[in-house]
């Protein structure tokens, strides 16, 4: 199944609560179960003034749909193609 990373541009991202954020993940859980199994969220990655996400899904459309049916911004929604770590130095 393809992973995509999206890019959420959101002002002030790193200063969120702790209940903010858990607000967030609920709206995107509850989004997901309506969605079905096809499409899973991994994780996320809060910095400054974005959020990035990765998801799991058959295609960029559902990861866009979950997005907005979410509320959420998909600025870049991106395939990935490779994972690398220090492991691939090996």
């Amino acid at each position: 199944m393809p992973q995509y990373v999206i890019e959420r541009e959101i002002p002030g991202a790193g200063d969120l609560t702790p209940a903010q954020l858990k607000d967030i993940a609920q709206t995107s859980s509850a989004v997901l179960e309506k969605m079905g199994p096809e499409i899973k969220w991994e994780q996320s990655y809060v910095t400054g003034n974005k959020i990035y996400c990765v998801y799991t899904a058959p295609n960029a459309e559902m990861v866009k749909e979950h997005a907005r049916q979410g509320g959420f911004p998909a600025d870049v929604v991106s395939e990935v193609s490779a994972v690398i770590s220090p492991a691939t130095a090996q």
